[in-house]
Parts: C-alpha cells; structure tokens; sequence
C-alpha cells in the first residue's frame, strides 16, 4: 500500500519528525490518547462476570477464556486494525469519522453539502481522479447511497457523543469501586454514588479551562499508572499462577464459548470494553502523528494492559470463594498494602481519560457545526498553539447533566458499561464499513482486498454488537435513546440548512437588475464598509434587494461575505480568500468567499478585518486579470463578476501620528511606495504597502483611497435571521421537522455572527420568513 494511495502521503512527507520529536509526541500521548483505554482494567472482569451469564468456577475455564478473548479482542481490533490500517487513512493529517466520510466524498463527489464536492475537490487539485469503479459509479449516480453514506458517518459521530455521556460515568465509577473492599456494605452504599457525582461535576467545571493548563501532569499520571498495573500484574502472575500465560491461545477462547454457549455469548458485551478509547488513537491523529502513537501503543500501552489482564486473572484462578462476584475486577488483586495509592492514581487516571473523551466529543461536534450538521454553538479555544483544545458550554452542561442522570439512575457500572459497550462497538462498525470503502475508492485497491477488510473485522464487530444489543433492557437502551435524540437533530438541521440554501439560490437577484439600479444603487451611499452575509457564491441575495428597496442609505463600499466550511480539515491561507467584482468598478461592489476546513479556528476580528481588507485591495491592485492561482469557476452568473485567489493581501499598517499633515495624500517610503489617508492632527493613518515599481493608475489609485476612507470608517455586518416555514401541501412529517424541530433548533442556537465569530464594529440582523 503506497503512501500516497493512503490519501496522505505528501503530507506525511512534510510531517517526518527526527526520532526525538516523535519520541516526545509519543509521550505526550499518553495523556491526550490512551487515558480511556488504560483505565479499562478496571472493570472489563468485572463487567464480563457481572451479568450473572457465566459464573467463576474451580476449573478456571470462565476466566481462562475471559482471558484469551480480551487478549485478541486488543490484538485484532487496536493493535491490527487501527495501527495497521485505519491509521494510515488520514485525511491530511486529520482522524475521525468525518475525516473518512469527507476522504470519499472528495474521491467520489457524494458529498450533500452546498458546494462542498467542488471547493474540496479544487483543494485536491494535484491528486490524480480516481479510476471508474462500479463502487464509484453508483454512489455518485444514486443520491439514496449518498444519504445513507451522510447517515453512516452521522451514527458513528452521534455515538461518540454519548460515548462522551457514558465514558465519564464509568470511568470515574470504576476507579471509585475501590472503596467497596475498605468500607463495609452500609458505608459505602452512602459514600461511592456522592463521591462519583462530586468528581464528575468538577470535572465539567473544570473544562473551560482548557487541557492545555495541566496538560503537562496528563502524560506523567498515565504514565504511571500503566506503569503500576504492570507491575501488580507481573506480580500476581509470579506470585499466583506463572502459567496464565497458555490461556492467550485462542484455544481457551474456543472452548470457554463452547462450555458456556449463549452466557458467553451474552458476556462478550463486557469483555469488548478492554478496547474502549480505541478510536481516540484515530480520532485525535491530527494532534500527534502516525508514528508517535503507533509507538505508544505498540511499546507501552499494549503491553501494559496485557501484563494487567494476564495479573488479573492470575489472582483470580488461585481464589475462588468471593462473597460478591461483582468482586471480580481489579482492586481484588491489588495487594492491600498499596490499595490506597493505587486507588488514587486510578482516579486520577480515569479523570484524564474521561477528559480526553469530552475533547474529543468538543471537537467532532464542531466539525459537525462547520459541515451544518448541527446548530450552531459557541466554540472557545483554550489554548492559542493547539488548535484542537476547544471549549463549548452548551455542550458542556448538557454532557454534564446527562452523565449525572445515567450515574444517579443507575448506580452500578452494569448497566452503564452495557450502554457504553453498545456506543463503543457502533462506532468500530461504521469506521469498519467506511475504512472498506476508503480502500476500494482512496487507495484504489481491489474490491476483494476491500471485502476482505470487511467481512474479517466485520465478522467479529457484529458479534460484539449483537452481544451488546441483546442487553437492551440492560441499559443498552441508554445509548440507543441518546444517538437517536442527536440523530434526529442532526438529519433535521443538516435537512433545513440544505433548503436553506436551494431557498436561496431560487430567490436571488440576478446582477441585471443591479446593472439597471446605476452606480449609486438609488441610494445614498455614505461612509463605512458594509459587510452583507450570505451563503451564495454567486448572484446578488434576496437580503440586500430588501435592503436597497426599504433602507435610505448604504455603505460606500459592499462587500458579500461568503464563509465556506468545507469537509477538508485545513484550508492553506494562500487559498482562504476569493476576491471578486460584483458589477462595474464605480459601483463599489465586492464579492469575498471565504474557506475554512473543519479543523481550521477562525481569527479574531481584528485579524480577520485586515486580512479581508488587504486582500480586496490586492484584487484592486491586479486589476480584473485572473490572478495567478487561477478563478474559482462556476461562482459566477455574469461575464463581469469572476473570483480569484488572494495569496497574500496588499499589506497595510495603522497608526496615529500627531506631525501629519491633512493636505498629505501619499508619501514615499525606502523601497515602497506607500498610500495614506489623515483627516485632522491626530487622525489614524491606514497605509498600503505598494511594490516600488508597480504601475498604478489614477483609477486603481482612486478606488484604493476610497477603500482606505471606507476602512478608517468602520465597518458593518448585516445578516439575515431565517425563519423557516414548510409550504402550503407539505407532508406532515416535513412540517414537523422544519416548523417545529428545526425552527426550536435555530431559536435556541447562536446566530451566524456569534457562532463563526465573524468580524463586526456593528451588526444588523433582519428576519426574513423562508417558504421551503
């Protein structure tokens, strides 16, 4: 398999780290990617014999076979599937569900999203396209394949979110447990649910912080911890049963499924959590590298669980008589002496691991949010190097009070790890079922080798999920309720913002009827830079023809501002802005489309104005040629409005000089020419760097002062406030989701400005009712 087959390997090239770095990015791993999954031991035994579906007995049999399935259950599934495959599926250095989903979509153009196929496919422009396979042809001939390959990627991302619900509850409930061995039955049936609740709620407290602010203790504690079950394991296996090491043969596997047939079966749904967390080593690629974590994993993780595994079932095929089984798990073979440091340093291991999973549900919900697959929420980075830290409140609070609800309601990690297990193997399944398709379609390989991939971990992914589905009753039903409530969600706004769009583009006004208006829109035109939001890349919007009909006055200079989120986790900066004319030049009318990839974390106002400004004055400056990067075709409906990318913006600098002079109108500076605008002593000077020996003409001259007037001004951002209405005749499930669902949605989300932090000194916002 070629690196560049793996849709990556260019990038993979520029990423290569000396052996040092990658060293260090393994460590630092530890913390971010493997806190769930190291704290599994806690209660994968547990969870296996809770059930009451197989019991303990003297010939060891039961945990012999425990034993052999968890051993390859961690080989085949983590150690096989993701660091030998799935991880070498980046989507330029970026993991996850959508990171799949948007590599088909780019290779097949399936995608449902507004623009989406052709921005993306131009960001792959030096790939080669893919040759025709049956495959191929008909996800891009039939548009049902294309919603249920949208339904698909959605199901594994609602399922990490109530991952992000369950993970927490169990994690910090298991590490808590051990209190039950030091504290008789009436204590701690006081104490174990408070102290869990206490921790989780300061664990949602904490986040806004950010990880970035202890990160440094993450990797240490984790660190530490694999560190401490590998010693208690290689201890129980020396000191209790040195031959545990013979029930790895997938033989003890066989024959514990054959004595125990339909409880084993049942009892798989708890074995699976020995890979909870696994999909984190994907999902939080774009953090680290391919080598780092395959060198965490492959080096200290694996076999640390394996050597804590292995120590457990020594422990327990030397004792027999327990007065709970719920006893099984893993404080029973802690020796008594250490039980209260271990007991500590397994909280605060589970702490970061649920942590870690949060993170991950902050940040798949934002690609969600940029995709339009979920309302829009206030997302705060926490931390300014890594992009990936991100905050979100509302998020938060609603993760923290249903953690607390299934903690409460059930108390006892039964029913939770039943739920948890559930979610945990739904998403292996659809990264399975879309990693098949990125073989077959990305990487061009056979579709036998695809099916292969399938069929093999197919086959042992669906019967963990048929063990854990059957547990329904069991609190298997949790998960199911969640992913429907957030699948539901999604498919409704992802359905309301696409006919958002089409409502849009039926209505927009055609340039013909701006050319008819005259220069001055038949209006006055007064100081300032007003920025007009709109989806469209094209034609002028229903909002501003409102705007011109009712409104007396209007800014100088118009600008259309597009924002695009793409299904590309970065857009290089050289290709975020798309400059062009609406109109003649005495109009004053620009068009900017601006490109950000799900990944990528928008600047700052301040920021942002500048780079919108420099860029439309480098549009000026190179006149109405194409530029150099070529135009963004299909963006136009008019032979005078074409779209070119803006690598680098006309540099300008602000500042306050008292010596100005006002009759000053432009100065010389060493090696450049650069153009000033002063009114008053003590006014803001705003100057454009020009090259020394560009040729500008009056005309060009003239608009970029008026760009320069208008800047120093101020600028305003008008958008519109939908109100979706299914039309007269619609089918009653169609007005159910958009009068109903979609409109409480949209109610009670942030708007466009808050949510995508778009730049303003004054915003406008006017509602407009949309008949869909």
């Amino acid at each position: 398999m070629d690196a560049e087959s793996g849709g990556g390997g260019a990038a993979r090239a520029a990423r290569r780290k000396p052996w040092s770095a990658e060293l260090l990015l393994a460590y630092q791993s530890l913390g971010v990617v493997y806190g769930d999954v190291a704290t599994s031991p806690l209660y994968v035994f547990k969870s296996a014999f809770a059930g009451g579906d197989i019991e303990h007995s003297a010939g060891n049999e039961e945990i012999y076979g425990v034993l052999s399935l968890v051993f390859w259950t961690l080989t085949l599934i983590p150690l096989l599937k993701y660091v030998f495959f799935v991880l070498r599926a980046d989507d330029h250095g970026e993991g996850g569900t959508f990171a799949l989903y948007s590599l088909i979509c780019r290779r097949v153009r399936a995608g449902l999203l507004p623009d989406a196929d052709e921005l993306a496919a131009r960001r792959e422009g030096a790939s080669p396209p893919a040759p025709l396979s049956a495959v191929r042809a008909a996800l891009e001939r039939h548009r049902v394949l294309q919603r249920l390959l949208l339904l698909l990627a959605l199901l594994g991302t609602c399922m990490v979110i109530g991952d992000g619900v369950l993970t927490p509850a169990v994690s910090v409930f298991s590490a808590v447990s051990g209190l039950e061995l030091e504290l008789d039955n009436e204590q701690h049936e006081y104490i174990l649910l408070p102290v869990t609740c206490a921790i989780l709620v300061g664990l949602f407290t904490l986040q806004h912080y950010g990880t970035h602010r202890v990160g440094f203790l993450f990797a240490p504690i984790v660190c530490l911890w694999l560190l401490c079950i590998s010693i208690i394991g290689l201890y129980n296996i020396l000191h209790w049963n040195p031959h545990v090491y013979r029930a790895l043969s997938p033989y003890y596997a066989y024959k514990f499924l054959q004595k125990t047939q339909r409880g084993g079966w049942m009892s798989l749904g708890g074995i699976l959590l020995c890979v909870t967390g696994s999909e984190a080593m994907y999902a939080d690629l774009g953090h680290f590298s391919q080598s780092s974590i395959k060198i965490a994993f492959t080096s200290l993780v694996y076999p640390a669980l394996i050597l804590a595994y292995m120590g457990q079932a020594a422990y327990i095929s030397r004792h027999h008589n327990f007065e709970n089984i719920n006893h099984i798990g893993f404080y029973v073979s802690v020796p008594e002496k250490i039980r209260w440091p271990v007991l500590v340093i397994a909280i605060l291991a589970a702490v970061i691991g649920s942590q870690a999973v949060i993170t991950g549900t902050f940040s798949i919900i934002k690609q969600c949010c940029s995709l339009s697959c979920f309302p829009k929420v206030k997302i705060v980075h926490t931390s300014s190097t890594v992009h990936g830290q991100i905050y979100i409140p509302e998020i938060n609070w609603i993760l923290m009070i249903l953690c607390l609800a299934v903690t409460i309601g059930f108390r006892d990690t039964k029913h939770l790890t039943n739920a948890q297990g559930l979610a945990i193997i739904t998403v292996m399944l659809v990264t399975t079922c879309l990693m098949s398709l990125v073989i077959v379609l990305c990487w061009n390989k056979s579709i036998v080798f695809s099916l292969v991939f399938l069929l093999f971990f197919g086959a042992i992914e669906v019967l963990y999920f048929s063990a854990s589905l059957v547990k329904f009753r069991e609190g298997a039903w949790v998960t199911i309720m969640l992913s429907l409530f957030f699948m539901i969600m999604m498919c409704v706004w992802h359905y309301g913002a696409i006919k958002k769009y089409e409502f849009d583009v039926e209505n927009k006004v055609s340039i013909s009827w701006l050319l008819n208006l005259g220069p001055s829109l038949g209006i006055v035109r007064v100081r300032g830079i007003g920025l007009i939001h709109t989806e469209l890349m094209s034609g002028i919007p229903a909002i501003f023809s409102h705007f011109v009909t009712n409104l007396p006055a209007f800014h100088q200079v118009l600008v259309f501002l597009c924002i695009k989120s793409v299904p590309i986790p970065h857009i290089r900066p050289e290709e975020r802005f798309w400059v062009g004319r609406v109109g003649p030049k005495q109009y004053r009318l620009y068009r900017v489309v601006v490109r950000y990839g799900y990944r990528d974390v928008p600047k700052d106002d301040i920021e942002f104005e500048k780079d919108l400004v420099c860029s439309i004055a480098e549009f000026i400056r190179c006149g109405d040629s194409d530029d150099q990067n070529g135009s963004l075709d299909g963006a136009t409906d008019h032979a005078c409005e074409r779209l070119s990318s803006i690598s680098k913006g006309l540099p300008f600098q602000e500042d306050d000089d008292s010596e100005i002079n006002g009759s000053d109108s432009s100065i010389l500076s060493t090696g450049k020419e650069t153009y000033q605008n002063a009114v008053g002593p003590k006014a803001k000077r705003v100057r454009f760097a020009l090259p020394k020996d560009a040729k500008i003409d009056g005309e060009v001259r003239s608009e970029l002062q008026e760009l320069t007037d208008a800047r120093e001004a101020g600028m305003s951002f008008i958008t519109g406030r939908a109100h979706m209405r299914a039309k007269s005749g619609s089918g009653l499930v169609k007005k159910i989701a958009i009068n109903y669902i979609y409109e409480f949605l949209r109610r009670n989300s942030r708007g466009s400005v808050t949510a995508a932090n778009i730049p303003h000194a004054s915003t406008l916002e006017v509602g407009m009712v949309c008949q869909v």
